[in-house]
């Protein structure tokens, strides 16, 4: 049993900090930008709450985070209330925000300055594996903070791997990010395409998916996009910024990203048309 932290109880950030305490039986003390969440989850779950990441770090042994970008991330680590001022040498901070690579090793950086140890550890799985404790994670930093940080994550993930040094869980990130952009865009052509052709789309994807088209993507999503219903899941505004991050990523590179581009710019025809909060299957939209 640990004495831990999470900053930041949103659709990820809630389930992780339950399982770290109902399967974990850790000790935690939660912070969230808006205090009547973390008051209600610690009414819930037995819980400590703190008014700043300071406090809340304060005497914590490990300290995680899952936020929305690298503003936020830099907000709830740095400055005078930030968590770092209320760490002490030798204890840990682990990141599940899906940020950049810099400020991932900005924040390495900065830790080891102060005797900290950070791992980048963003996850793949969405809300539902969140819920369900069976996250992906992908991690950076160093063999020995890795090895520390495992048991821990392995309260609500079903694989953990490190990926390299600082900022290589991050940069693992973006290659999941690439590869769900295009898998989406090919699966909502091929659902069009087969309504326009009189087919029916679930019987096509029971024909397709054992085969070489199979993708959790067309496991999972096929039958909603085929119905048009859109109102759950990985939120458009929240791959639009996940796509920022691998198109600048590329760009200081050198990479080619023809695909991810295109689809970026679908997406964000879809914010325009009010869809923001839409799950990003919602390409298919724009297919009709």
């Amino acid at each position: 049993m640990a004495k831990l932290s999470y900053l930041g109880l949103g659709v990820m950030g809630a389930p992780m900090a339950r399982h770290l305490i109902t399967r974990g039986q850790h000790e935690v003390t939660v912070y969230n930008r808006t205090g009547a969440k973390a008051t209600a989850f610690a009414a819930q779950y037995g819980a400590k709450v703190a008014a700043t990441p300071r406090e809340a770090a304060a005497g914590a042994d490990i300290v995680l985070a899952c936020v929305g970008n690298d503003h936020d991330l830099r907000q709830v680590t740095l400055g005078p209330q930030g968590a770092f001022a209320g760490m002490a040498p030798g204890t840990m901070f682990i990141d599940h925000t899906t940020a950049s690579a810099e400020v991932a090793r900005e924040l390495f950086a900065a830790g080891a300055a102060k005797g900290i140890e950070f791992v980048d550890a963003p996850v793949s799985g969405g809300q539902a594996g969140a819920e369900a404790g069976a996250l992906t994670i992908m991690c950076g930093g160093t063999p020995a903070a890795y090895a520390r940080a495992e048991p821990i994550m392995g309260t609500y993930a079903k694989a953990c791997r490190l990926m390299g040094p600082s900022g290589a869980g991050q940069l693992t990130k973006m290659v999941n990010q690439i590869c769900i952009a295009g898998l989406v865009q090919g699966l909502a052509e091929g659902i069009a395409f087969a309504q326009k052709a009189g087919l029916d789309p679930l019987e096509v994807v029971a024909a397709i998916s054992k085969g070489a088209a199979q993708s959790w993507q067309m496991e999972n999503r096929h039958n909603t996009m085929a119905e048009g219903k859109f109102d759950f899941g990985f939120a458009v505004e929240w791959m639009r910024k996940d796509l920022r991050i691998c198109l600048e990523t590329a760009r200081q590179t050198g990479a080619q990203l023809p695909v991810t581009a295109l689809v970026d710019q679908f997406y964000a025809r879809i914010e325009q048309a009010g869809g923001q909060r839409l799950d990003t299957s919602s390409l298919i939209t724009l297919l009709g």
